[in-house]
Parts: C-alpha cells; structure tokens; sequence
C-alpha cells in the first residue's frame, strides 16, 4: 500500500509539475504568437504587396495603380479624373493607361484635395489599406481644418423656403453676382 501511496503522490507530483509547465509553455506560446502575428503582420503586408505586383516585366496603368492603393474608389473614377486632367504623373497630364514606374511622382485632384505620393511599389491588384500605404510615400499637404471651410447658405431647419432677400443674401456670401446684379452687386 506505501507503493501505492507512492505512486500516487508521485502521479500528483508529476502532474502538479506537467499543469506547471504546460501553464508556463502556454504563456511563452501566447507571447511568441503576439511576436509571431506582429512580425507576421508585416510579412503579410508584404507577401499580400508581392502577390499583387505584375508578373515580369509588365507595367501598371495610373488609373489601376491609383485605385489599388486607394486614392479613388473605383477603377473608373481613376479613369475619369486621368482623362479630366486631374491626374499628373512627373508634372505632366496622363492619361488612363499611362504607365506608373516606382520614383514616380502622382498628383491627383479629388474631392476638393490635392494628393501627392511617391510610388514605392508598383502593384496591380487593389489590398488592403495597410499594405496600400506601404505602395506611396505621401507627401500631401495637410487637409484644411474643418472651421477653415465656412458653410455658406445653412438654415434653420424649419425655417420655411428662402426669401427673395434670403437668397440675395446667401449669394452674396458666396460670392456669386445674379446675371441682372447691379454695378454695386445688388
């Protein structure tokens, strides 16, 4: 009987020890893993970037490299603003099917704003934003603050529609002049 008391402080002992070390293996486990999926992260931004570049030797047209890192939502928004001048790759107006090289540099007009990027990497296929911020170095100026831009002509709500006057008066502040305006702007 001593034996098997034996073995079993022995079995409780070895036990203890195991749920010790499977306690200490899942800790190390948890934090190799952080260091794993934070190094993986940027493998997989990279390898995701890789996958998306042309095969050999092939070149990337501006409106598709501009919608693959996100600039434009859409393909054809990229093509729009190429072929209304918006798009100018080296200082020069583009068209569409231009192609972008890596040390390019990409102005884009869009929605009220100037974009400047250096493209870093050529890729074809649209990634996520992270691995699309890795494609450009932006050296945009920073957006205008939100009070910079002053809403002209908000109302009340409820306020009813506008007066011959209100109207008058939110011209004015737009600084449009009505095609019968006066010498004085009235």
């Amino acid at each position: 009987m001593a034996s098997e008391g034996a073995d079993v402080d022995v079995d409780a002992g070895v036990d203890a020890g195991v749920d010790a070390d499977v306690d200490a293996d899942v800790d190390k486990g948890v934090e190799k893993g952080v260091e794993k999926k934070d190094a993986g992260g940027s493998a997989d931004a990279v390898a995701a970037a890789n996958a998306a570049r042309p095969a050999g030797g092939e070149s990337v047209r501006v409106d598709s490299w501009i919608w693959s890192v996100r600039l434009v939502k859409t393909r054809s928004m990229g093509a729009t603003a190429c072929r209304g001048g918006h798009v100018r790759v080296n200082g020069e107006r583009v068209k569409p099917a231009y192609a972008v090289r890596v040390g390019d540099e990409v102005r884009l007009r869009h929605a009220g704003r100037e974009r400047v990027v250096v493209v870093k990497r050529v890729i074809r296929k649209r990634v996520g934003p992270p691995v699309a911020a890795e494609c450009f170095v932006d050296n945009s100026p920073p957006p205008p603050p939100r009070e910079a831009i002053a809403p002209a002509g908000i109302r009340d709500r409820g306020a009813g529609r506008p007066t011959k006057r209100d109207r008058r008066e939110m011209e004015r502040l737009r600084g449009h002049s009505g095609p019968l305006a006066g010498p004085d702007g009235s």
